[in-house]
């Protein structure tokens, strides 16, 4: 069932797009230096850097995939939001000093003075694969919802907010992508707080209220108890409890310590103290947003519980079904008010995420391999083209998101797969971990292998080209849950890596004896 907006709903979502491309054009005449266009000359507030940190967070993923979640299976992902507070006390202690001390702009030339140029450069090109994809998932998520109130194809949404998006990160920079992300987050969480009070309304009301049939599912659990770390099935009602620790901790410490994305925002405030204040702002609001997303998501499943509508309107994906709410049940104006809430929550994190592109395409490759004594004018030039690049790229991967079953379970495969490695050669060098050039390329080659393995050696991959693992190749089959991939790759990494260090340190002491 097609959805329909009126024209004051329409109106709105201009008038939205006509402020974004203002505040672009308004900022471009505070960019005028590289520094400026990276990390807004470290003048952002910590409150603003916050919301920032939080909007990178929550995104279209939150908005539409989170509650998607909540209504196939139940809470699991609040797990996820709440190992974010051992993480954020251990990187606010000892990792943000460090890169407020050495005004640190790339993150990953952090491995370089550790680890050497092999380290910088896999982590940056892992970091920009790993931006690409999270560009695709959020351009697909906010056109899907779209779609449902418009009879555009999909495609040419996701070409449409995709341009948008590009051209006022492109003539602002880091400030125009900081003070738009504050003005979305607001519109995100007025948006998100009445669908769930209208939901509520729904869901409690009468002498049986709806709700019971989601208690009844087991809807509110965090998933099961069982040891085990396997999901053969990819069912997301077979993932435990301790699947969900791993990827929160894992996942968690990458964005923090070792993503370009958020550590550029923390880095744009003036002081150390404004920096680990930004981060808190960031987790506490993110933490109760998030149980707000799921419980969307089950309020939804009690609301279409029972009454076939949701077959009948041809819903088959569970990440159309809010959009669907929000098409049929919720009225003029402020329908309008909560998609340009979504599309806020998109765009946000896309204008981070190209403009964090940039800046390591610039540091860490141009600057780092190509041309190190590079003029301001001609470094405007590359971010701002690089920019468009990454935005082209981003939106034609969004393309290929179409197809896509759940966008939730795909995006943490992304993760899994390009983040894993970049975030254990960050513990490594915490550990301060010793390698020679070829022990860390054997160290990542390992990893790599373990993660192409983990995401292609099963069944739930191989079936979508008709294809089966052959009885003989059985044993070599890997059942772990998706989503702790990128944990498996880092541990490996560490492992071998380790081994290695340790050879190097046994070496070193025989040399000193003698």
């Amino acid at each position: 069932m097609q959805g329909s907006l009126d024209k004051i709903d329409i109106g709105i979502l201009v008038l939205y797009a006509c402020v974004l491309i203002w505040m672009g054009v308004y900022y471009r005449r505070k960019c005028r230096t590289a520094e400026q266009f990276m990390v807004a000359g470290r003048s952002i507030p910590a409150w603003a850097a916050g919301l920032a940190v939080m909007s990178a967070y929550t995104s279209s993923i939150s908005y539409i995939a989170t509650p998607g979640m909540a209504f196939e299976s139940n809470w699991h992902p609040m797990i996820f939001a709440l190992c974010i507070l051992p993480i954020a006390w251990l990187v606010c202690k000892y990792a943000v000093p460090y890169y407020r001390r050495t005004r640190l702009i790339s993150v990953y030339s952090f491995l370089e003075e550790r680890l050497g140029a092999w380290g910088r450069v896999y982590a940056a090109l892992s970091f920009l694969l790993y931006m690409m994809g999270r560009i695709a998932v959020i351009l697909y998520l906010v056109s899907l919802l779209l779609n449902t109130f418009v009879t555009w194809n999909i495609g040419a949404l996701i070409f449409i907010i995709g341009l948008v998006t590009i051209v006022y990160t492109l003539l602002g920079g880091m400030e125009a992508v900081i003070w738009t992300d504050v003005m979305q987050s607001a519109i995100m969480i007025i948006g998100v707080l009445f669908c769930a009070v209208s939901l509520s309304f729904h869901v409690f009301s009468g002498p049986e209220p709806l709700i019971q049939a989601a208690i009844e599912q087991g809807k509110f659990s965090f998933g099961s108890l069982k040891p085990s770390l396997s999901n053969a099935q990819g069912l997301l009602s077979g993932r435990t409890i301790w699947v969900m620790i791993i990827f929160g901790v894992t996942e968690n410490l990458r964005n923090l310590l070792a993503d370009q994305n958020y550590v550029q925002k923390y880095c744009s405030v003036p002081t150390e103290r404004e920096a680990r204040r930004s981060i808190w702002i960031a987790m506490l609001i993110y933490i109760p947003l998030t149980a707000v997303f799921l419980y969307i998501g089950t309020s939804l499943f009690a609301f279409y519980s029972g009454s076939g509508e949701l077959t009948q309107a041809g819903i088959t994906k569970s990440d159309k079904v809010f959009p669907y709410f929000i098409a049929t049940q919720v009225p003029p104006v402020l329908k309008g008010l909560i998609i340009a809430a979504i599309i806020a929550a998109a765009m946000s994190t896309v204008d981070s995420a190209l403009n964090c592109s940039a800046t390591v395409l610039l540091l860490d490759f141009y600057k780092r391999f190509f041309n190190p004594k590079v003029g301001e004018r001609s470094s405007m030039m590359f971010l701002r083209l690089a920019t468009v690049v990454w935005g082209v790229l981003g939106t034609a991967f969004g393309l290929v998101m179409i197809r896509a079953e759940s966008a939730l379970n795909v995006w943490w495969q992304i993760s899994g797969i390009f983040g894993g490695g970049m975030l254990g050669l960050f513990i490594l060098t915490l550990l301060k971990v010793r390698l020679h050039l070829w022990q860390g390329l054997v160290s990542v080659g390992v990893s790599i292998a373990v993660i192409s393995w983990a995401s292609f050696m099963r069944d739930s991959f191989l079936n979508k080209f008709n294809l089966q693992i052959k009885e003989t190749w059985k044993w070599a089959e890997c059942d772990l849950d998706v989503v702790i991939i990128g944990a498996t790759g880092t541990a490996v990494l560490m492992v071998v890596a380790c081994l290695f260090g340790l050879i190097n340190r046994k070496q070193a002491n025989t040399s000193g004896e003698k």
